[in-house]
């Protein structure tokens, strides 16, 4: 039987179970035969879905005549090759079901069966004979005189859209069409690149030597894979190097994909690249709509768009002629997806340099112990940036001791100081704090009691804008107390600072100067954190309040003093990883100050001015550091030197959580022993946080030496957990390569 008329159909659809599902063709074939990547409604159950064909075969387990037919072929031609690789290879590796990967890597309208075209936009122009006309002709019609006028001088034509924003109307632009003057066709609305005008609309920046040796030996590998890690301290000029290699790229009509790690940084990142290139660039993320996503996916894969630059879920999309993948600040959490589907996008931007054959930049001044750990094994070339390019050199941590000294908002008095000077200076100032809130929880000063969640084994926080205790967890919100309900006194205090407390604090030491405080509960309205931080780029003596969304990769240029409030919260924390995260985060923030015309200076309050990885990060640097944390993870054999997976189980029943994490490691070592499986089986543990939601958490870790016997074990134990009816009564999760521990 040939392979464009096969008897059965392996669908993939939206479904937690971990195989395809056989279904006969039916209807008319597509004029290129059945082929994988063919989306098709099927009956699913009592409920009709949108499946992907991924097999094409002539047999199933069942007999044929008990498979349903297919109800309706959605398309004429099949999904983009290389994002059903990605997918189907996702899937096996995260050990996740093919249905939902499929499912979650689809754009939304793609995945209620809208079809794949490119939605199209009007453009108006003047034809030959327009161009001749004169306007005295249209007389009797002076609206259609001025708007003849105004096209003239759009040689190009102008969009419709923006026509009528001119209180312009359609039947005067119809009534010109009659009489011949301008003409209108349809153009997609990412349209392609202008075909023998230049690449760049600017020129390209000067390069120092070492930005130049690091682009030269980028360009010996477009040709094949050739992963770097592009190793830059903060301000080192690490995107113009994105930028140049991007320009030999396209110069080739090739495609670049460029993942960041923040929406936040999206706009600033899509515009730097706009002003640069005179071709489409694209920009996938959460913050659009499904047509403006759908608009984006179909134009990358088309290859209208040269360019497309996107958070984590833009690893998957296809692209027609991949030339080159960046991933800009590799070492940030973001890009791990802790719920579902839990891909990393950038080990997935591993693979997928790896099959299309293309160069991968790997950059950041924190380089994860992962990345740093196979660059100096050589599987990565490593790329070194020292300099910054205000020639500064980068501030170094001075720490600063919190113990016995009174505190306002988090911060003490030689602090104050520190920024009052800067301030009187013409400068601005950057206060790091990452709570959010008022503070971190509230207490009785009479009896001890503190105000904590009844759902989350967590504390709640107070907060001042509006006025209620919530948790960050769960997000339950409770009024604020008239009095402590243990002991009933009024004698309530907030414990410790937020966000909040601290803008408070500068706000009444500073009165005369303006707060900003930057989280993300003053940035959820759209376009708020950029109209800030447009603000506070004009230059004058401000002042920053913010959490973590201030430490990536924003361009602060008038910022010379950093303040961070506790760096206490990662030192002492139960996950392995939370030394590692910390010292990136405060490197992070620390290369926010002088990156322009003035040197940066970095305060890190903190209570264990004395902890050696503290000391050595604030004398010698977070390289310095990671080399010694690399030593401890070989000597723990923790990775990069072993392999992990975690089960995660959660059920409102506590025994019910406890009795399956028991099963399933006593199966799953049985199996271990029996197949002589060097894999170690760990726990069952209650989580860091046992109880959240009102569910209680259990985890099950496995870690292997070699990752195929790591992914054996997880592959058996997912099948036993399917096959078993209590774990049906219990939610349960794999993570492959989980970056934390929580």
């Amino acid at each position: 039987m040939s392979v464009s008329s096969p008897a059965v159909l392996g669908i993939a659809v939206p479904s937690p179970l971990r195989r395809l599902f056989d279904y006969r063709p039916a209807g008319a074939p597509p004029e290129g035969g059945w082929q994988p990547g063919l989306r098709v409604r099927v009956p699913f159950g009592p409920r009709r879905v949108v499946g992907v064909v991924v097999e094409c075969r002539d047999d199933s387990d069942l007999p044929l005549a008990r498979l349903k037919p297919i109800e309706d072929r959605l398309d004429d031609a099949p999904l983009p090759a290389d994002w059903l690789w990605l997918c189907r290879f996702t899937a096996r590796y995260y050990q996740h079901a093919p249905g939902d990967t499929l499912h979650q890597a689809l754009p939304a309208l793609l995945r209620q069966g809208r079809a794949l075209e490119a939605r199209t936009r009007e453009r108006w122009q003047v034809t030959e004979a327009g161009a001749g006309e004169t306007p005295e002709s249209l007389g009797r019609a002076p609206r259609q005189a001025e708007l003849l006028t105004m096209l003239r001088q759009h040689p190009q034509g102008l969009l419709a859209q923006a026509i009528l924003a001119q209180s312009f109307t359609r039947p005067q632009l119809q009534a010109l069409e009659k009489k011949g003057l301008v003409t209108r066709r349809e153009e997609p609305r990412t349209g392609p690149a202008e075909a023998g005008g230049p690449l760049l609309a600017e020129p390209v920046l000067p390069l120092n030597r070492e930005q130049a040796a690091a682009l030269a030996a980028l360009h010996e590998g477009l040709d094949a894979y050739h992963p770097c890690l592009l190793h830059g301290v903060t301000g080192s000029g690490k995107t113009e190097v994105y930028l140049q290699l991007i320009e030999a790229v396209v110069g080739r009509g090739r495609q670049a994909l460029v993942l960041v790690p923040e929406i936040g940084l999206t706009p600033q990142t899509l515009a730097r690249f706009k002003r640069r290139f005179r071709v489409p660039v694209v920009a996938l993320h959460s913050g659009l709509t499904d047509h403006e996503r759908l608009d984006a996916w179909e134009a990358a894969a088309s290859g209208r768009a040269p360019i497309v630059i996107g958070t984590r879920s833009a690893i998957f999309t296809p692209l027609a002629a991949p030339g080159a993948i960046i991933v800009d600040e590799e070492h940030d959490g973001s890009f791990k997806q802790q719920e579902g589907l839990r891909y990393h996008a950038r080990d997935l931007a591993v693979a997928r340099a790896h099959h299309h054959g293309i160069p991968l930049v790997l950059g950041s001044a924190t380089p994860s112990l992962e990345t740093l750990h196979r660059a100096q094994n050589g599987d990565y070339r490593h790329l070194r940036l020292t300099q910054r390019a205000s020639r500064h050199a980068p501030a170094r941590l001075e720490l600063v001791d919190l113990r016995g000294r009174p505190r306002r908002g988090g911060l003490i008095p030689p602090v104050l100081e520190a920024v009052e000077e800067t301030l009187a200076a013409g400068h601005q100032v950057l206060v790091f704090i990452n709570r959010r809130g008022f503070a971190p929880t509230l207490s009785c000063h009479a009896c001890g009691w503190l105000a904590e969640c009844d759902h989350c084994d967590a504390r709640l926080t107070l907060h001042r804008q509006p006025p209620l205790l919530a948790c960050h967890h769960c997000d339950q919100r409770r009024a604020l107390p008239d009095a402590c309900p243990d002991c009933g006194s009024a004698d309530l205090r907030p414990l410790g600072s937020g966000t909040e407390r601290t803008e408070e604090t500068l706000a009444e030491r500073f009165p005369d100067v303006p707060v900003h405080r930057i989280d993300r509960d003053s940035t959820r309205r759209r376009d708020a954190l950029e109209q800030t931080l447009t603000e506070v780029r004009r230059g004058e003596p401000c002042l920053l309040v913010g959490t973590q969304m201030l430490a990536k990769g924003h361009h602060l240029p008038h910022v010379t003093l950093v303040v961070v409030v506790n760096a206490d919260a990662g030192l002492y924390a139960s996950d392995f990883r939370a030394l590692e995260h910390s010292a990136q985060l405060l490197e992070q923030v620390a290369g926010r100050a002088g990156r322009a015309a003035h040197p940066g200076r970095v305060l890190v309050q903190t209570m264990h001015a004395d902890d050696p990885h503290l000391r050595l990060l604030s004398a010698r640097g977070y390289d310095a550091l990671a080399e010694q944390l690399l030593e401890e993870r070989r000597v723990a054999a923790l990775p990069p030197f072993r392999f992990l997976a975690l089960l995660r189980l959660e059920g409102a029943q506590e025994a019910a959580v406890t009795e399956l994490g028991g099963r399933a490691a006593a199966a799953l070592r049985e199996h271990l022993e029996a197949r002589e499986l060097d894999v170690d089986c760990l726990g069952p543990v209650p989580a860091p946080m046992e109880r959240r939601q009102n569910r209680y958490h259990l985890q099950l870790m496995l870690s292997a030496e070699k990752r195929s016997r790591l992914h054996e074990a997880s592959a058996w134990l997912a099948a036993w957990l399917e096959a078993e009816p209590a774990a049906r009564r219990v939610r349960w999760s794999l993570d492959i390569d989980p970056l934390t521990l929580s």
